[in-house]
């Protein structure tokens, strides 16, 4: 059992509140996850610059001269801002994965959270309360971000098996349930040359959607293939750089509920999640159906819905 929340903006106003909104969603479900938690944030895009969010055991150590080191590396000024155990690096766009091959040089103890133009991820071990406290999450302003609560049972309780999982530029997955076929999955993405780090199914999952969607699929096309290529039962919430998508396995046994205003589009597990959210109560609420992909874009604010053939 475990708890994720998305929060999509439509209204611009809500933006330098994100952070507070999606805090209190997350500290909500604490009870369905104690173990570790993590947030996804999608802030304003930059041009000129791409972001690594790292992570280390040993901050002080890891992060005192990386700022200096990676940027002599790759001959271009990098930035690093700390937050606690974790750091973003604003690296030149065009240079993430040289960025990313260098810092594997530099110190391979130091382990990548999250890559691409607008993302930020911050995840570790303990309550959710304590881990949005470290990282101040409430601070944080953005468009769009997910969450979740873990309560383990399939891997252990450590920084890189929380979610939320990014495996490709501005994409992240979190997941409630367990997939069954993940080994074998895990393999067949290995060999097609996709970059799996953990021994998570939710990583196998986030890695599938990448893989299909590298090879031409849409979001939209990607999540309604999970359906017949994914066993066991999920939910899975996707984050990229326009929005969010939500699909339910065809059994949908794992509770979602979804809300929808002018000013936003909200996910929880639970309809409590929801419920310190402005204008919740004139709120359209309802459970997203089984096998029925959803998806919000920035680029589109309507809420197109597709069923699964």
């Amino acid at each position: 059992m475990c708890g994720i929340v998305g929060l999509f903006l439509k209204d611009r106003s809500l933006e330098p509140q994100l952070g507070s909104l999606l805090t209190d969603m997350l500290i909500t479900m604490t009870d369905r996850g104690p173990d570790s938690a993590g947030i996804a944030i999608y802030g304003e895009e930059n041009a000129n610059i791409s972001k690594l969010t790292v992570q280390s055991d040993t901050p002080d150590q890891a992060f005192a001269t990386l700022e200096a080191d990676l940027g002599t590396a790759l001959g271009s000024p990098v930035h690093l801002r700390r937050k606690d155990t974790h750091a973003v690096l604003n690296i030149p766009r065009g240079q993430l994965i040289a960025a990313r091959a260098a810092l594997a040089a530099l110190n391979p103890d130091i382990r990548v959270m999250s890559a691409g133009d607008t993302v930020e991820i911050y995840k570790e071990v303990g309550l959710p309360k304590e881990v949005a406290a470290r990282f101040d999450l409430r601070a944080m302003s953005g468009t769009h971000g997910i969450g979740h609560t873990r309560m383990a049972t399939e891997s252990m309780v450590t920084t890189m098996g929380a979610h939320p999982f990014n495996t490709g530029p501005d994409q992240c997955l979190v997941h409630n349930g367990s997939l069954s076929n993940h080994n074998r999955l895990r393999r067949k993405l290995q060999r097609e040359g996709i970059h799996i780090e953990t021994e998570n199914d939710t990583e196998v999952g986030a890695a599938y959607l990448t893989w299909r969607m590298q090879n031409g699929a849409t979001l939209g096309e990607a999540l309604k293939s999970s359906l017949n290529d994914l066993d066991g039962f999920f939910t899975f919430l996707v984050g990229t750089k326009d929005g969010f998508g939500v699909v339910r396995d065809p059994i949908a046994c794992k509770p979602a509920v979804m809300a929808e205003t002018d000013q936003y589009v909200a996910f929880g597990s639970e309809y409590r999640a929801l419920v310190n959210l402005p204008g919740i109560e004139q709120a359209r609420v309802w459970e997203p159906e089984p096998a029925t992909v959803y998806f919000w874009s920035h680029a589109d604010t309507s809420t197109p819905t597709e069923k699964a053939a």
